[in-house]
């Protein structure tokens, strides 16, 4: 059971997605770094079939090697048209090595010619607390969109410019960040953590 006073670990290089876990783990009583802050590491293998199965392995993988509690994330876009792709394959769907405007790219390429009403997905995410070879919690979240024809915001990294959130008429790229926490598959998943490691601390 993680203890008050210990430090946690954000497995993730991304400093897009460090920014929303700092935010939202600051009013828990733990100290909050990440792999950035810590030297190079290697990457976590991410062959798991599933979002949970990937954050696991990686919680897991980051934990051995810090020795600290791990917290680790994967999160993606389901596009129903695509059958839930690009699902796990999100971060790498144009190649191993590609970025966010590729992957987007690829994505527009995918769904042209498809009417907005055949455009809807979601964004999912899993959380992973592990220490050692131990996953202690886990959470999830999703947030339902449709995927835009081009892209609208800079405030988002990833494919959101391309979310559109329908009961808002903003992308997820066109909320700052407080306003995207509120909604996002993340920031729910954060939320579900939260509650669990405040229980636990009880």
């Amino acid at each position: 059971m993680p203890q008050a006073s210990q430090e946690i670990i954000i497995a993730s290089k991304n400093a897009g997605k460090v920014a929303e876990f700092k935010v939202a783990l600051s009013r828990l009583p733990y100290r909050v770094t990440s792999l950035a802050d810590l030297g190079n590491f290697p990457e976590a293998p991410e062959n798991g079939l599933t979002f949970t199965a990937n954050a696991c392995a990686k919680a897991k993988f980051y934990a051995r090697l810090t020795g600290k509690l791990c917290l680790a994330d994967d999160s993606g876009l389901e596009v129903d048209y695509l059958k839930g792709g690009p699902g796990v394959y999100s971060a790498r769907y144009a190649g191993e090595h590609a970025g966010d405007s590729d992957n987007n790219k690829k994505l527009l390429a995918n769904l042209t010619g498809v009417p907005a009403a055949k455009r809807s997905g979601r964004f999912r995410c899993v959380l992973a607390l592990a220490d050692a070879d131990k996953v202690i919690l886990t959470a999830e979240g999703t947030v339902e969109g449709i995927i835009l024809s081009e892209p609208r915001g800079t405030q988002g990294f990833g494919y959101d410019p391309l979310f559109l959130l329908p009961q808002f008429a903003r992308t997820l790229a066109e909320m700052n960040q407080e306003e995207k926490n509120a909604i996002s598959h993340r920031g729910q998943a954060i939320r579900e953590l939260v509650n669990q490691l405040a229980a636990l601390a009880k």
